[in-house]
């Protein structure tokens, strides 16, 4: 395994064994797959909703996982949309596959 990956696998993993963000995550994967067939946007207040956690708080995870390049944020108007880094969830994937 090259450096680099290593580097970028170990800044996932510490950025998923939070069980806040690991939970955030899993439910904006969810949220991004079922926007993405129905041709929709996955909005943080609809995960904040569902998982009856504070803006506060969920603004603080969506940050950590972002700057362990798991997911990308966009704000469109008032609202904040959520998407899985393809290329985090293709690292993943080669790393468990081995």
């Amino acid at each position: 395994m090259k450096d680099k990956d290593a580097k970028a696998l170990v800044k996932m993993f510490k950025a998923l064994s939070h069980p806040n963000r690991l939970q955030l995550f899993v439910e904006i994967l969810e949220q991004s797959e079922a926007a993405f067939e129905e041709g929709n946007d996955c909005f943080a207040s609809t995960i904040m909703e569902k998982l009856n956690v504070g803006a506060p708080t969920i603004s603080h995870h969506l940050k950590e996982l972002v700057n362990a390049e798991l997911i990308s944020t966009e704000r469109k108007g008032k609202f904040l949309t959520c998407q899985v880094n393809p290329e985090a969830m293709k690292r993943l994937r080669g790393f468990f596959a081995r």
